[in-house]
């Protein structure tokens, strides 16, 4: 059993890279088993679970079991290393992270950002370096994301060659295979990315409140005045002051002579109403001086100049306290936030005539691929109707942009700069184009005269993405198939779109819900499956290609698979993301 270990200073990344060499190496056919060193008082066992109450009980050892795994629980210090690696069964490969004093060899993942130094500069069993930046060290230094080469070096520092009856690279025969050295980037790390680089791009202007619903706040907003702005009436009834109600008479019931006159929403009433009397008072009007509690009309009887109601009603019942709602200067909304209906009530109610919001942004969609034709003409059998360009604005709408109309242009690069050099437009995305073919010139362009922020996303459905900039604008590279253009726009394009609106990174809200399907997934891709709900769970679409553009619409949302390997069985949980959390 060959050990190797990951090491690090908090937030270096170590983590991260322990999980990534995981399902690199284990795709490559070996086994794999690892032991991570906790700090910060971390527990095993979550607070007030059932195994945590057998503990607290006093029990010596705890064993849990599930249909998925189980796990043996010691009370007391942890033993050493070398006694924990004994407690494992057979493996061609312990990766342990952490446990810096051992004698194994180690990797130092270092991330410039944590102002931390390095380890390896006084760490004689640190044997290289994965570092985000260049550092100058006596060791190997790598690249932190480039998973490939790490685990190049890891297992030959260890001796191990290819695993037994695996290929050499173990997917070779994959589409999802890559030349030597080249690495596919996580979701999580490729999202980490684009956010870290991207602000707001739009300038700002006021707006009346009517018109500010979709538009994404350039400053905080406070109440002018409380809501509401006097105490009042919350129903139509007989308002009096509570320590002047007379006592019960026959029956229990009450009798109270009646105030001329009443208070109306609109028409205040404008003397006091005497101790003992009572007021008709509507919905909504202010309370009189001499009123405070007011009884509902259906549980009163009028007769004579007289009301009689059965009990004292506790004080202050029916009656609404001047700015419970809303105190005024109470801050109501931060910029950053895009208003909705609702929130532009709230707005108006506290007296707020107009807000500063941001521009919006001009977003603009362009297709690419000489097979690309309009939806309604003429199309030989070779050539396919654009179904991606009225998707995508559509969805740019949807989300509360300027949706801009770039049209189609094909596989002609002087043509494809030129239709971008002339885009008028704050941001762009284009599907089509952005893998490595001799046809794919956006990729190419970005590469050569624009820039290029990351692409290769170990994505299913979409691979081929680029995320770069040309003339300075950000640029969404999206795949040409539509089900891949869909995806990825969700996932990478709307939070980054509100965030150069001028608003809030966006995360999809999901939930587990019971798969009503079955499948075996790969290692090393974040799979997102078309779903929609059905009476035994979640259910999929019967096709996971990703021409099929009907499982579009049948779908609901998606089914989030993460990076590792797994087998779905009927009734296990699965994350779903609805479409609308996606703004669908």
């Amino acid at each position: 059993m060959k050990v190797f270990g990951v090491v690090g200073w908090k937030n270096s990344g170590k983590t991260g890279l322990m999980e990534r060499l995981v399902a690199e190496i284990t795709a490559r056919g070996f086994s794999v088993s690892t032991v991570k060193h906790a700090h910060h008082a971390f527990d095993v066992d979550r607070e007030g679970k059932d195994s945590w109450r057998h503990r607290q009980a006093g029990a010596r050892e705890v064993l849990v079991a599930s249909g998925a795994r189980w796990a043996l629980m010691h009370e007391g210090a942890a033993p050493g290393l070398e006694q924990l690696l004994g407690k494992l069964g057979p493996v061609d490969l312990v990766l342990v992270e952490g446990f810096k004093r051992e004698g194994h060899g180690r990797i130092e993942a270092h991330r410039a950002a944590t102002g931390a130094g390095l380890l390896a500069r006084e760490d004689a069993g640190i044997v290289a370096v994965a570092s985000d930046v260049p550092v100058e060290v006596g060791v190997p230094v790598f690249e932190l994301d480039d998973t490939g080469a790490i685990a190049d070096f890891v297992l030959a520092q260890v001796g191990l060659g290819a695993a037994e009856g695996a290929t050499s690279p173990a997917l070779r025969d994959d589409c999802f295979a890559l030349p030597p050295g080249v690495d596919w980037v996580p979701v999580g790390e490729a999202l980490a990315r684009l956010r870290g680089r991207l602000s707001g791009v739009v300038a700002r202007e006021e707006v009346p409140v009517g018109r500010a619903s979709g538009r994404v706040l350039a400053a905080d907003v406070a109440a002018v005045r409380s809501n509401p702005a006097g105490a009042n009436a919350a129903v139509d009834g007989w308002g009096f002051a509570h320590g002047g109600l007379p006592a019960p008479g026959a029956g229990g019931r009450i009798t109270m002579d009646i105030a001329p006159g009443r208070a109306a929403a609109g028409v205040p009433f404008g003397s006091a109403v005497p101790a003992g009397k009572a007021l008709r008072i509507l919905t909504g009007a202010l309370l009189p001086e001499g009123v405070d509690t007011v009884v509902l009309q259906e549980d009163v009887t009028e007769t004579g100049g007289q009301i009689a109601f059965g009990g004292a009603p506790r004080a202050r019942a029916n009656t609404r306290k001047a700015g419970e709602d809303v105190k005024a200067g109470a801050a109501l909304f931060e910029a950053g936030h895009r208003l909705r209906a609702p929130d532009v009530a709230l707005i108006a109610a506290t007296g707020v005539a107009g807000v500063s919001v941001h521009r919006a942004l001009r977003v603009g969609v362009l297709s690419t691929g000489d097979e690309i034709v309009e939806p309604g003409a003429g199309a030989a059998m070779h050539e396919t109707y654009d179904a991606n360009r009225p998707m995508l604005l559509a969805m740019v709408a949807g989300w509360g942009h300027a949706a801009v109309d770039l049209g189609r242009v094909g596989d002609d690069r002087d043509a494809l700069r030129a239709r971008l050099d002339a885009a008028e437009v704050d941001v762009i995305i284009t599907s089509g184009g952005a893998s490595a073919g001799e046809e794919d010139h956006l990729s190419a362009l970005l590469r050569e005269e624009g820039e290029l922020t990351a692409w290769r996303i170990a994505l299913k459905p979409g691979r081929p993405l680029a995320l770069g900039r040309w003339a300075g604008r950000p640029l969404f590279g999206l795949p040409g198939n539509p089900v891949a253009a869909l995806v990825c726009a969700a996932l990478f394009a709307r939070p980054a779109l509100e965030v150069l609106a001028g608003g809030r990174w966006l995360e999809p809200h999901g939930f587990d819900v019971p798969a009503a399907f079955e499948k075996r997934k790969k290692p090393g891709r974040r799979e997102y499956l078309r779903a929609r709900m059905g009476p035994e769970g979640v259910e999929v679409f019967g096709s996971e290609g990703s021409g099929r553009i009907s499982g579009l619409s049948w779908a609901e949302g998606l089914v989030e698979l993460a990076e590792p390997a797994r087998t779905v069985a009927r009734g296990d949980l699965v994350r779903f993301i609805p479409y609308a959390a996606l703004g669908l």
